[in-house]
């Protein structure tokens, strides 16, 4: 069984069984497509921090928007062209365009989000505005 039948196998199985999996990494000719990179966020008393995993992208290559209460992340991820000589073997990394979408919480300082990126991750900080601090409290359960 060759390389190429095997992964058009194992993506029409994985299609089949899981709507993660059935997201397409490259249709037929190599031709890149739309990605979603994965993105973890942290909230503490001062900030929500949303940390978008971004391998390979260039700052100047990603967007960072902020329209009616939600926070897009989008941009393009370019594949390099293989040197002379050079054969890729197997491609498991995403390559494209990508967007990805946060809706944010009403008690946020718009004019103070900040993004910064390094190695890879792109951080976005979402300061919480003034006297919106969140309080711990025991709700009781009736």
């Amino acid at each position: 069984m060759n390389i190429t039948r095997w992964e058009r196998e194992m993506e029409d199985m994985f299609r089949q069984y899981s709507p993660f999996f059935s997201r397409p990494w490259r249709r037929e000719g190599g031709e890149m497509v739309e990605w979603t990179p994965v993105a973890d966020i942290v909230e503490n008393d001062e900030e929500f921090l949303i940390k978008a995993e971004l391998p390979e992208v260039k700052k100047e290559d990603v967007k960072v928007t902020l329209q009616d209460g939600s926070l897009t992340i989008s941009g393009e991820r370019k594949h390099e062209k293989t040197q002379k000589g050079e054969n890729e073997i197997h491609v498991e990394s995403l390559y494209g365009t990508f967007s990805r979408t946060f809706a944010l919480p009403d008690n946020i300082d718009a004019k103070a989000i900040h993004a910064e990126s390094k190695d890879g991750v792109l951080r976005v900080h979402v300061p919480k505005a003034e006297g919106a601090k969140s309080t711990a409290m025991q709700i009781e359960v009736k």
